[in-house]
């Protein structure tokens, strides 16, 4: 569908050349927003906006709730570039493809990664409209060689062999909770496991069993091939999955899970999850050599 090309540095540092030609700073924070989530692009300011199909080598997001543009501009002093949509598997692009951008990013001179994402509950205790902060992974396609890291490795993006035991940072983790607590939110707010799967059909009941049983709390089509790419870069990482739906583990439940709906949650928790992002943006400090939470 998109060609047999493979991932070229070259083709990462012309897309970083012509983004730092228009917009002469570099993001020191990239944020994906996820479906129905991309009003958190809206609050940076002096916003620089340029849609996916005039970058150099980007793909084109194909999927409702995604408008497909990079804006970078400041949050909270400071400098941050976001995806108002991302690239997903289910679409038909590689996953080198899906995760171009990240790789962009770090010749950008991203230093931290947030993702959010909308994502099904697998937790009895979870509810529509809850926020989950995302401790660890486990990314399925990843399991079955379906790994953006698959083929030839190039050592200026990272190590042939990355480990992935500390990918959500802790700190940003802890600092992030605090902030839910301050809000007055707390009791919205969970820290749990994120399942990918490939998609784009929505689970079946015996998958739904499997994945919870395997120890998934939520479950969704994205996040973890950028997630693990960033980590190969060498960023730090902070994922959010806001609860958008129940999965169906009984097959006497009502199935009720559309797009529409998840976009429509989205809609209702955008306040919540901007206010989150904003604050946990404030509390990151850098340095020359390294970065800290507050």
């Amino acid at each position: 569908m998109h060609g047999k090309e493979d991932l070229r540095y070259e083709d990462c540092e012309e897309t970083a050349r012509w983004l730092l030609d228009r917009v002469q700073f570099t993001p020191d924070i990239a944020i994906i927003c996820g479906s129905g989530l991309g009003l958190l692009a809206d609050t940076l300011s002096n916003p620089k906006t340029f849609d996916y199909s005039e970058i150099p080598h980007f793909p084109a997001s194909t999927v409702a709730g995604h408008s497909g543009q990079l804006v970078f501009g400041t949050l909270q002093h400071k400098s941050c570039v976001c995806m108002k949509g991302r690239f997903h598997v289910y679409e038909g692009y590689p996953l080198w493809k899906v995760t171009f951008p990240i790789r962009v990013f770090m010749l950008l001179g991203v230093k931290v990664l947030m993702v959010t994402n909308a994502a099904g509950s697998l937790c009895e205790t979870y509810k529509t409209g809850d926020v989950m902060i995302i401790r660890d992974h486990i990314n399925m396609p990843g399991l079955a060689a379906l790994n953006p890291l698959r083929g030839p490795n190039d050592e200026r993006f990272g190590p042939r062999f990355p480990s992935l035991w500390d990918t959500y940072d802790r700190d940003l983790r802890s600092t992030a909770l605090e902030i839910a607590c301050r809000l007055g939110r707390a009791e919205l707010i969970h820290e749990g496991v994120y399942c990918m799967v490939g998609g784009p059909n929505f689970e079946s009941v015996a998958e739904a069993r499997f994945l919870h049983r395997l120890g998934a709390d939520a479950v969704g089509m994205s996040t973890a091939p950028e997630v693990v790419v960033a980590k190969h870069c060498g960023m730090r990482v902070f994922g959010l999955s806001l609860i958008t739906n129940q999965v169906a583990q009984e097959y006497e439940m009502q199935e009720s899970v559309n797009h529409s709906s998840v976009l429509e949650v989205g809609k209702q928790r955008s306040q919540l999850l901007q206010d989150l992002i904003t604050e946990l943006v404030q509390n990151i400090k850098f340095t020359e050599d390294r970065q800290e939470t507050a």
